[in-house]
């Protein structure tokens, strides 16, 4: 099929299958050869996976859209941050997780168009759920549609991130869960920034605040959080980038 008679269902169909490909390496991976190095900051991981995966979802995706430029986590990509299309990847969000086997990891897919987030994909395969969304159509997982809670704050769980590559971060961080933690039902810290958004999409929680992410961590979460109703900021309340690091807030309302 040409890319001009492509409609974005099927663009977005072929993204959902090329993540979910990708979640079976996850599952598949040998647990004695992870190839692990190190990568600047605290506790902040690559293995030899998140390599095969991102290489696999960059052939992948260029196939699906040809011309879409390519950001990944895993390399020094040069793009051209003006092109119409843009993907935006983590090919293992919430590596430290996959090392210790602790069932907090995802492939997040986010495409940009013309600088606005147009679609998004999260895969957790081990759960078999898959989170979606296309700009302006609402957000999904496995098929039904997913929507933000409307409990109150005194109702909600709070989810956050410690920005563990930014350790002169910790002490603001753990501070503004505590101030949450007086007010709210529970905290909680997943590791995967990804999982996290889509726990508020999907009504699980209803606040996930990080003081540091890179825009591959928010790229597919962030929309899929905005399709299902909610409100997606810095935590200083300004518009959240496209293509920079930022601090996040998401939140059911």
């Amino acid at each position: 099929m040409e890319l001009k008679e492509k409609t974005p269902h099927t663009i977005l169909n072929e993204i959902i299958e090329a993540a979910k490909e990708c979640g079976q390496v996850m599952l598949q991976a040998d647990r004695e050869n992870f190839g692990i190095k190190d990568k600047a900051g605290k506790a902040n991981f690559v293995t030899k996976y998140d390599c095969k995966i991102q290489e696999m979802l960059e052939k992948k995706l260029s196939e699906i859209l040809p011309e879409a430029e390519f950001l990944g986590e895993e390399e020094d990509c040069q793009i051209n941050r003006n092109a119409e299309y843009i993907f935006v990847v983590d090919p293992i969000d919430g590596t430290t997780n996959f090392i210790k086997d602790y069932h907090m990891s995802c492939v997040s897919i986010g495409l940009i168009q013309n600088g606005k987030r147009y679609m998004g994909v999260v895969h957790n395969p081990y759960l078999n759920e898959t989170f979606y969304a296309i700009s302006g159509e609402g957000a999904y997982m496995n098929g039904n549609a997913i929507h933000v809670s409307k409990d109150d704050l005194a109702n909600s769980i709070v989810l956050f991130g410690s920005s563990p590559y930014n350790t002169e971060l910790a002490k603001a961080s753990f501070e503004l869960a505590y101030e949450y933690f007086q007010k709210c039902l529970d905290i909680r810290r997943s590791g995967s920034a990804a999982l996290d958004l889509c726990a508020i999409a999907s009504g699980r929680a209803e606040i996930y605040f990080e003081l540091i992410l890179s825009p591959w961590d928010f790229a597919a979460g962030a929309l899929i959080v905005e399709e299902a109703g909610g409100i997606v900021t810095t935590v200083e309340g300004e518009e959240l980038p496209c293509l920079e690091k930022s601090s996040i807030l998401a939140r059911n309302k």
